[in-house]
C-alpha cells in the first residue's frame, strides 16, 4: 500500500481521528487542506441505513446546489425539430437523434448528462446497455426524460446533481470545490444532505443518515456532526 504524501500527512495533521465535527468547523478544514496545484473538488459522502438491494430501500434522485458544482457538465440530448433547437438554445452541447445513438453505440459518449424527449425513447431504450452502466440513462424520475428539454439542460449546467445510493448503502457527490467562500459550501452541504433526507425510502428502518464525511480531492475525511446537518 502507497504512503500517504506529505501533503495528505499535513492535511491530516488538523483532523482529530475519531472526532465528529461541527458543519462550519469541518468545512474550515477541508477546504484550508486542500493545497493541490488543481481547484480540488469537495466531496461529501454519507452512509446511510438502507440495503439498496431492495427496491423499497433505493435512495436516487437529483438536487440542485444553490452555489453549483463548479464543474461544467457536457449535457447531450435527443429530440427533434423544434426540441432539438430548444435544447440547443439552452446550451446543449450534443442534440440529435438516430445519428447520435449512432455515435454513443460507436463508443462516442463525450458527455455527462443525457436527456431525452419522452417520443425519443423507444431509441434511447436500445442504448441501456451502454448508458445504463454509466449511468447515463435518461429516467423520468430524475427529469431526464421531458418535453421540457430546455428546462432540464439549463438545470444541468446550473449544477444540478443526481445521487444514487451504492450497494453499500453510500452517497457520494461532490458539493464545489475549494475556490468557494465557506458559506458557498456549507449551503451546498446542507442543500445536499436535506436532498437526501427527503429522498427516505419507506423501506429504511432505524437512524437513516448514519455517517457524513467531507474531504477534498486529495485530502483526508472530516467526519461530520450529523446533528449541525439540519435545518
Amino acid at each position: 500500500m502507497a504512503k500517504p504524501g506529505k501533503r495528505f500527512r499535513k492535511a491530516s495533521e488538523g483532523v482529530e481521528r475519531g472526532k465528529a465535527y461541527g458543519l462550519t468547523d469541518a468545512v474550515k478544514i477541508v477546504k484550508s487542506g486542500a493545497k493541490a496545484k488543481f481547484d480540488e473538488t469537495i466531496e461529501i459522502a454519507m452512509n446511510l441505513g438502507i440495503d439498496p438491494r431492495h427496491a423499497d430501500q433505493m435512495v436516487r434522485g437529483v438536487v440542485e446546489l444553490p452555489n453549483g458544482t463548479g464543474k461544467t457538465l457536457r449535457v447531450a440530448v435527443f429530440a427533434r425539430g423544434d426540441k432539438a433547437e430548444a435544447a440547443k438554445a439552452a446550451g446543449a452541447d450534443i442534440v440529435g437523434a438516430e445519428d447520435l445513438a449512432e455515435k454513443i453505440t460507436a463508443g462516442e459518449m463525450n458527455f455527462d448528462r443525457c436527456i431525452a424527449t419522452p417520443d425519443m425513447m423507444g431509441i434511447v431504450g436500445r442504448l441501456g446497455k451502454v448508458l445504463g452502466p454509466r449511468g447515463l440513462m435518461p429516467n423520468p424520475k430524475l427529469g431526464t426524460v421531458t418535453p421540457d428539454v430546455a428546462t432540464a439542460v439549463k438545470a444541468a449546467k446550473a449544477g444540478q446533481v443526481e445521487f444514487r445510493a451504492e450497494k453499500a448503502g453510500i452517497v457520494h457527490a461532490g458539493v464545489g470545490k475549494a475556490s468557494f467562500s465557506e458559506q458557498a459550501i456549507t449551503e451546498n452541504v446542507k442543500a445536499f444532505v436535506g436532498a437526501i433526507s427527503r429522498a427516505k425510502p419507506t423501506g429504511a428502518k432505524g437512524t437513516f443518515i448514519q455517517k457524513v464525511s467531507l474531504s477534498s480531492t486529495m485530502g483526508p475525511g472530516v467526519k461530520l456532526d450529523v446533528a449541525t446537518l439540519q435545518g
